[in-house]
Formats: structure tokens, sequence, C-alpha cells
């Protein structure tokens, strides 16, 4: 999302969530030592299967009625889907939509204006088309005349394959949202950026605003995501680390961190956040290959806020997972302190309580 990279809550203030951000390559000693003897952390709640292949979930919260809040995930399969659970994990077949053709990510934005209407919208990207697909939350109901049009132009291999998916919300109220492809160019420019808006018939449309974003060439680049209160675009090249950029296209297009270089058995996949503060939190990067992931500072270090240390290493149950989605506010009695959503490989998400994830290293931030 975050995510993998990768989604964020950007309709009520003081709320984020799967987002990215930067560290660095060195684990402080308690992690060293750690990451051959971690337990496994279990979670509170496995999901329904979906038909073929899990990939990408995202948390919606329900601002009237939190324990009422959903978790939409992708089945990136070609006659694939975005299923709808509850907070147990169990499907909900009437929000649930089939027949998509290999849906990859997804994100989440709150109160985007349709019609007038402030609407809280779902949006993944649909491979074998070439669109994003948009929904409107909690009724999942189109809101894209059919889908809309990604990379036109591109004619390269897997160039208008579309993969990730991230929302970015400006103060000033603008949407936009940062797509990625099964391939691209390693010209800075992998990473088209477009703004979505009303039609004037209350369907979304989209308008190319930039191209951005290196690429080392080795893999691909999956995983994407925005941090709306710092404003910061994250993502995975997975081969090299995690790259880091302004979200605000008029901010400019230069790099302002590659972290997370070293100490992954795998792949760099889906990225998360726990919220402390507006500033302040933990970011979850997946290391893919180890069933486990590597907690990093997001506020950085003092004077530095692109330098973070990596504070700990998480072995979860799930397995080679892709995308992650966190929220860092109390949903019910199950997740009071935040909830951790997690791809598995077994065609399941795994639910997490964040206590569980932080352990007695993070425990300051329950109390």
């Amino acid at each position: 999302m975050l995510y993998n990279i990768k989604t964020t809550f950007v309709g009520l203030a003081g709320w984020s969530y799967l987002l990215f951000s930067c560290g660095s390559d060195k684990p402080t000693e308690t992690a060293s030592s750690q990451q051959d003897t971690l337990s496994i952390v279990e979670p509170l709640y496995i999901s329904d299967p979906v038909d073929f292949d899990t990939d990408d979930p995202a948390i919606w919260v329900n601002p009237a009625d939190p324990s009422q809040s959903l978790i939409i995930g992708t089945d990136k399969d070609q006659n694939g889907g975005l299923y709808v659970f509850d907070l147990k994990g169990k499907i909900i077949p009437e929000k649930t939509i089939k027949g998509l053709k290999r849906p990859d990510n997804v994100d989440i934005a709150y109160g985007m204006p349709l019609q007038g209407v402030p609407t809280d919208i779902a949006v993944t990207t649909e491979r074998f088309t070439h669109k994003l697909r948009i929904y409107s939350l909690p009724d999942m109901k189109p809101v894209d005349n059919g889908g809309l049009e990604m990379f036109e132009g591109q004619t390269g291999k897997y160039e208008r394959d579309l993969m990730g998916i991230s929302l970015y919300k400006k103060p000033t109220g603008e949407l936009y949202a940062i797509v990625g492809r099964k391939f691209g160019p390693t010209d800075g420019s992998y990473l088209w950026q477009y703004l979505l808006e009303d039609d004037g018939k209350g369907m979304v449309k989209a308008t190319l605003v930039r191209k951005f974003g290196k690429f080392s060439g080795i893999k691909e680049i999956e995983a994407i995501a925005v941090d709306n209160q710092l404003g910061y675009i994250y993502y995975s090249d997975e081969g090299v680390g995690v790259r880091k950029y302004y979200a605000d296209p008029l901010q400019g297009d230069q790099e302002l961190a590659l972290f997370a270089q070293t100490g992954f058995a795998e792949d760099h996949e889906g990225i998360s956040i726990y919220n402390r503060s507006d500033s302040t939190g933990y970011i979850l990067v997946s290391d893919q290959g180890a069933n486990r992931f590597q907690i990093f500072s997001r506020e950085g270090v003092s004077g530095d806020p692109h330098q973070h240390k990596l504070l700990k290493m998480v072995k979860v149950r799930a397995t080679h997972s892709d995308g992650s989605d966190m929220v860092s506010v109390p949903l019910n009695p199950d997740f009071k302190h935040g909830l951790f959503v997690v791809m598995s490989d077994d065609k399941t998400f795994h639910l997490y309580r964040w206590e569980d994830i932080a352990g007695k290293e993070l425990q300051s931030i329950t109390n």
C-alpha cells in the first residue's frame, strides 16, 4: 500500500492511517539482538478467505460509530474483487464487489465533495483494464463512470499495468491519487499523480498533474502511501529500499530520503504507521521474506526529519505479506489502541491489536 505501500484517513483532523516514512538502515542494539529470536505475534482474528489471492487492505473508520468500521481488501485475480469485512474479518457479501480485472492495491479518502456532498471513497487499481475504480463508502456504489484511464500514452511492457495507489488530501482540500504500475522507467517518472475532482455530475474525474519517482530497475514498485499530516509520499523500490518525496506537487520532485536499505530478507513491501501525535509515531515496513515487520521512528532524529531509527522487528503469523494498513484510534473493545491489518498469502487478512505488535519495547504508547 502503505500503503504498500498502502491508505490515509484524510477527513477527520488528527487521524492518519496507512503511511510511509523514513529511517536509518542500522537497527538499534535491541532490534539487532532480537531479529533471530523473535516470537510470533498472533492475530486476534483471521478473515474469511477470498476466492483467489489477497493483496492489500485498507481500513475505513466510521466517523459516527467506530465499532462499525470496515476493512476493504483486494482479491488479486483476473476475475477478482474488492471484499468488504467487518472488524472480526467476516465478509459482508452485499458490499463486496466481484468481477474486477485483477485489482491490486486499495486506498481510502474521506470527505470528497461529489455534487456538494462530502463522500468517503475507496479507490482500487484494476491492472488489466489500466483503470482506477472508485466506490463510495460505506455503500460501495461506483462513482467512476466505469473507471478512470491511467498512464495513457505509455507503450512499454507492463507500463500501464496498475499496481500501487495512495491518496493525498492537501490542507486546502485538493485530493490526489498517486499511482504506480508493474514496471516503469528509471528516469525519475515511475509514479504519476492525478488530481481527483467531481466531473459536475457526481462522478470522479482524474487530471494528470505530475510524473516523478526514482526507480532502481531491479524489481518493481508496488507499495505507495502518504502521510497527510506531514505531507510526504513513501514507496517501496522493492529490491532497494523505501523512497520519500513531497506529496504536494508544488513542493518539487526531489527525493528526500532512501532508507531501509539493509536487513531485509526479500522484497520491501507494505508500510503502515501508528500515530502518537500529528508528527510522532512508528512506521512498520513489511520484510516480506521473513514474515516480519521492521518498525521505525516516524519523526526522525533531532534536526533531521528524514533520518529515522529502526526500533524493533516484529514477526507475525501472516505469511509473505504484501499490503498492510493501520489505524491508531480506538475502534471497539477488541481494538482499544488501534488496528493493524496484514495480508497473508493464504487468501486471508490478519487482524492484530496494536498493543500486541508494540510489546514492551513500545508499550508507552498505550499508557
